[in-house]
């Protein structure tokens, strides 16, 4: 008889890496029980911002996301810290899996025992994440893994979904991803709590610098402003300074920024309860109308014909 979610949470916690592995796959694939075991653990972000440090890497594709996530862990290894790394990969547009693109990166970390990567599948899940990444982040926190980096997909405009997950958003964009100007139409002067401007050797960098500067310097809202720092992630060029910055904006979330924290991890826990929520109803859905879903698909009926929770409306 294979092992409960319950039996799976207890020996990841005494360090069983398999373990932990079965674990997270119950956790994307939503197996009977996982619920139960996931709510047993305790995260120690329950109880404020500091262990683990959570750290989002957003931006474009094609930006060094993946790169610069590889810089990171390295930094963190040579100060003795455990990092666990979750990559949102593309789907697999017929198995839905992922498709791992960002093991292949960070291979260099897949024999060091300090290191746990796992790549999940975003499965159509908007916002650059999938479903299951903030349980996975509280899983590896539960586990204790002292940094855990959250690395999206890469789907540009709609990537807000990991200021919820993060405590602190990387923004990593290329002088080829375009302006500030389009920059703050995605968004992404909200969710950034540092700015990259990688590739920072290429034409256009010293200019995307500058017009972010100015963009954070115009943001009239109080609290953190994000520091815009041009790196080589390739080459390690400026990761030190994007580093230092990261940690001047984990103590400021430890003080005066505890409120914008408290708000993040408020907005996430609604956002985990209505993911499973939907994932609910979508099982539900399926299983409560398959005559429907049959003329549906024959095309003998509309979308907006079928059953679905009703509203009120004025």
């Amino acid at each position: 008889m294979p092992p409960t979610p319950q039996e799976l949470a207890t020996a990841a916690l005494a360090g069983d890496r398999r373990a932990l592995a079965r674990l997270i796959s119950g956790v994307e694939s939503r197996v009977p029980g996982i619920d139960s075991a996931l709510s047993a653990l305790s995260p120690r972000r329950r109880q404020g911002p500091g262990a683990p440090r959570v750290i989002g890497i957003t931006g474009p594709p094609g930006a060094g996301k993946s790169t610069f996530t590889d810089q990171l862990v390295a930094s963190a290894r040579a100060e003795g810290l455990r990092v666990g790394v979750v990559a949102v990969d593309p789907s697999s547009p017929f198995s839905g899996g992922a498709i791992l693109g960002d093991r292949v990166r960070l291979d260099r970390h897949a024999l060091d025992l300090g290191v746990y990567i796992r790549s999940v599948s975003a499965r159509g899940h908007t916002g650059g994440l999938s479903r299951a990444a903030g349980q996975i982040v509280d899983v590896l926190d539960a586990v204790g893994f002292d940094v855990v980096v959250v690395e999206t997909v890469g789907v540009g405009q709609g990537e807000l979904g990991v200021m919820e997950v993060a405590d602190t958003v990387l923004v990593v964009l290329t002088p080829e991803s375009g302006d500030g100007v389009q920059a703050m139409k995605a968004g992404l002067l909200e969710i950034a709590d540092v700015f990259v401007v990688n590739k920072a050797d290429r034409p256009g960098a010293d200019a995307l610098v500058r017009e972010l500067e100015l963009a954070v310097h115009l943001d009239m809202r109080p609290g953190w402003k994000p520091p815009v720092h041009a790196t080589s992630a390739l080459s390690g060029l400026g990761v030190g300074e994007v580093v230092s910055s990261l940690s001047r904006h984990a103590g400021w979330l430890s003080g005066e920024g505890r409120g914008a924290w408290d708000s993040r991890r408020a907005d996430g826990r609604v956002r985990t309860w209505l993911d499973l929520v939907a994932a609910d109803a979508r099982d539900a859905a399926m299983l409560l109308y398959p005559g429907e879903l049959a003329a549906l698909k024959a095309g003998s009926r509309a979308p907006e014909t079928m059953p679905r929770p009703r509203q009120e409306r004025d």
